[in-house]
This record gives C-alpha cells, structure tokens and sequence, in this order.
C-alpha cells in the first residue's frame, strides 16, 4: 500500500527537505513529481526517480496528484495554490502563505469555496516540545500570564545574500524569520492585539532590515518583546537551540521566555521555574522540566498533510490560520515604517 501521491513545487532548500521526507518513506507517502525551472532540479528529480518539470502547470497536466507541496519563492505561492485547488488538488503552502493579506484571504476564500484543503507549513506546531510547551499553558500552570521575551539572535553567512531577493525589502529577517517566532508566540501566549517595531539596516547597509525589535500586546493582557537579527555572532535562536534542524549547531540556550504568576517557562529547554514559598522577592526559584519525545516536525507535518488529504482530520494550520500570523508580521512592517502602534485585528479586517 502506498501513500497518497504527492507532486512539489521548488526544489530550493525547503523544497529539498520535502523532497526527502517524501522519499523516505513510501508507504506513507508517494512523491510524484518535481516541478522547478532550475536545471538543478532535474537532477533532484532524476536522483529520487521521478519525472521532472520545469512548468509546475506541466505537472499537474501530466501526473495524477492528490496533493502539492507549494515551496516555491513566496510572491509565486498565491497563483500555483489558486491553479492546484482549481484542480482540486490539496496543497501544503510553505510558510509564508502569501506576500500579501490580500491573497492570503484569496487562498483561504478559494479553499472555502472549493472544498479543497489548505495546509500551511508553520511547522513548529507539529514539534511536540511546542506542544508540549502550549500544553503545560494551558493547563493554567503558569498562572496569569504576565510577560514574554523572544529573541532570535545568530548571524547568516556572507553567501547568504548572493540571491538578489535577499538584499532587498521583504527579503530580511522580519518576513523570513520573525514569522515563525510570531506564529510560536501565537501558538503559545493567544491572539497578539497590537504591536509596535523599529528596524535597522545599519550593520551591513543593504535596502534589507537586519535587525527588529518589536513590543508587543496580547489579548489576555500580556506584555512581550521581540528581538530579532540575523547580523549577530550568537547562539540565541530557534535553530540553535532547538536541535531541530541537524545541520544547525545544537547550543544548550533558551530563546523564548514566558511568565506568569505562578510559573515562568523557558523554550525550547521547557524548564520551569516557581518561588519555593509561594512568591517573596527572596524566596528561592524552585527549576523543574517538562519532557517530549523529538520527533522531525516536517516530517509530522507532511503525515499530518496526508491525513488531511484523505479526510480524516482538518489542518493543522489553516490558510484562515496562517492568514492571521501574516497580519502580525505586517502590521509589525506597518508600523516600522510609521513609528506608530498597529492593531492587527483593523488591519485583518481593512482586507476581510
């Protein structure tokens, strides 16, 4: 018995990671086809033996799919997922799910119309240690939650910034690596209320921000701040500190702090910390830790993905979903450009 039959769109380094989680395992899924006018990709696909398209539209003529991975360049995500749920072939957006609100709402209203499924490729929901994480908060240990603190600090090599797209505006940390830790905020502490960001450029002087720093209001009353630079030497960050991805250094750091009343709980370590007496200033902290089983979250995610496409649950993160992380990191980007607060809930309904 084989999985159902999967096609992906870019062959880049997240298209890559699709690629060979889909190929690891046949009995779980059933990789297709690759589609990416690369000439590289070619040979990604002749490697995994399947037939290689430079026209992802060639892909969907061609071949049978039952869904698609979407990890192409983000301003491209909006028109192949309208062209596959058209189709109605189920797709796995890869995070962002649009460069715009806008088509954001477009995917998530085609998806509604059609009753065709949308995943989006947040995949830190899908790590168990963020599950476990949001499991201990919501059992109310914390208490009240009071105050967060997220940062993601390292530094992204010189070749880094060969692709031009990098070097510009919509090509920096704030879009490409604040949306996860947006979407681990939202995950973890509820609806973000408003927000308020200023960024840099001055450490390497390209049209690109290297560095953000942002305050935040939650909807239950919680205060945070989010610190963000990809122009650092440091260890302070999900990929380091996670052991996520294998390829990244493993550092024994946290990189996410949220605290209540009557707990605080550091991530991704999920140590704990509660005064010994209850609360004086004096009293000592008393450390304890939660324990997950790691597990590969693409790889979850993907599985998760088949489940979907055969019915037997909704997504995990839905378009709606991914829409709503992607109005924080926009107003973040309004507000960095104006200096003043931004309400994410009147900038979703501006387009809503």
């Amino acid at each position: 018995m084989t999985g159902p039959r999967i096609g992906v769109v870019g062959a880049g380094v997240i298209g890559m990671r699709h690629i060979a989680v889909l190929a690891s395992d046949p009995r779980a899924f059933t990789l297709v086809a690759v589609a990416d006018p690369a000439p590289a990709a070619e040979a990604v696909a002749r490697s995994h033996g399947v037939p290689w398209f430079a026209d992802y539209r060639q892909m969907l003529d061609a071949c049978r799919l039952d869904g698609v991975v979407i990890a192409s360049p983000n301003k491209l995500h909006t028109s192949t997922a309208l062209t596959c749920l058209d189709r109605k072939v189920a797709v796995l957006i890869e995070k962002p799910i649009a460069d715009t609100l806008e088509e954001a709402l477009r995917v998530a209203d085609a998806s509604r119309k059609s009753g065709v499924p949308v995943s989006v490729g947040h995949h830190r929901r899908h790590n168990p240690l963020m599950t476990r994480a949001r499991e201990f908060i919501d059992a109310g240990e914390l208490g009240r939650m009071v105050a967060v603190v997220a940062f993601s600090l390292r530094r992204k090599n010189d070749g880094y910034f060969d692709m031009p797209w990098r070097r510009e505006k919509g090509g920096g940390p704030l879009l490409i690596n604040g949306i996860h830790e947006i979407d681990n905020l939202r995950m973890l502490c509820g609806e973000i209320d408003s927000v308020q960001t200023i960024t840099s450029n001055a450490t390497r002087g390209l049209a690109v921000e290297d560095t953000f720093a942002a305050t935040l209001k939650f909807r239950n009353g919680a205060l945070g701040t989010l610190t963000l630079s990809d122009a650092v030497q440091a260890p302070w960050d999900w990929n380091h500190t996670s052991g996520e991805e294998p390829e990244f250094a493993w550092e024994d750091q946290n990189s996410c702090m949220v605290c209540g009343t009557e707990a605080s709980l550091a991530i991704p370590s999920l140590e704990h910390w509660r005064n010994e007496n209850g609360g004086g200033r004096g009293d000592p902290c008393v450390r304890g830790r939660l324990y997950h089983v790691p597990a590969d979250p693409v790889q979850r995610e993907l599985l998760q993905f088949m489940r979907v496409i055969r019915g037997e649950e909704p997504p995990l993160m839905s378009a709606e979903e991914a829409g709503r992380t992607l109005a924080c990191v926009l107003a973040m980007g309004q507000s960095a450009a104006t200096g003043q607060w931004v309400n994410v809930d009147e900038l979703y309904a501006c387009v809503a």
